[in-house]
């Protein structure tokens, strides 16, 4: 036999399964911010900021992110379809500010960056891991600025004819693992893939 609900237990129950109950507020949209407005900060990012203040030359937050590519890798496209997703989100361009000492995100309204190759395959074979290790380790040791744009740090790496890495260093101010593993390196394969097929078809 299923729980001896009393009656007034029954309805309760009733009302909050049909949705009457009102228990959970709806959500509010998302108001479009204006051009040149600055935005609080979210409670987590507040922590992070603070955190990051008080120990301004350990690299806390730094985020660090490899992606290996093996094939022929067309850098220009790469690099459009990088740019792409900073146009395509804020969040990304964004960096902070303080004013009347409360700290506070300010979103740039254009950001571009170039993807120059560190090409490995002048020194021995056998080295070239552990060069391009360093050279990732290197960065990611060093604190992110707050304060400039962007609040990333990238490494095109080339280590054979067909095998390239991309090495990332995030703030995880404004970057998370669903940022990166659902919305970033998705965007990025399918980008660069689009635009891949699009050169192709102008030839």
């Amino acid at each position: 036999m299923g729980p001896d609900y009393s009656q007034a237990k029954r309805r309760l129950l009733e009302k909050y399964l049909r949705g009457e109950l009102g228990l959970r507020p709806e959500a509010q949209p998302i108001a479009r911010r204006k051009p040149g407005e600055i935005i609080p900060l979210s409670h987590a990012q507040e922590q992070v900021w603070v955190h990051a203040q008080l120990a301004r030359d350990l690299p806390l937050y730094n985020e660090p992110v490899t992606v290996h590519y093996s094939g022929v890798l067309d850098v220009s496209a790469l690099e459009r379809a990088f740019n792409e997703i900073l146009r395509r989100h804020e969040a990304w361009r964004t960096s902070f500010v303080v004013v009347d000492g409360e700290p506070f995100q300010e979103v740039k309204d254009h950001l571009v960056i170039s993807l120059p190759v560190i090409d490995l395959r002048n020194i021995p074979d056998e080295q070239r891991d552990a060069a391009a290790t360093a050279i990732a380790t290197a960065d990611a040791r060093v604190p992110l600025e707050l304060t400039q744009t962007p609040l990333f740090r990238t490494r095109l790496i080339r280590l054979r004819n067909e095998e390239h890495r991309l090495y990332l260093t995030l703030s995880h101010i404004i970057f998370d693992g669903v940022a990166i593993y659902r919305v970033f390196l998705p965007e990025l394969a399918a980008l660069y893939k689009a635009l891949i097929i699009l050169f192709v078809l102008r030839r």
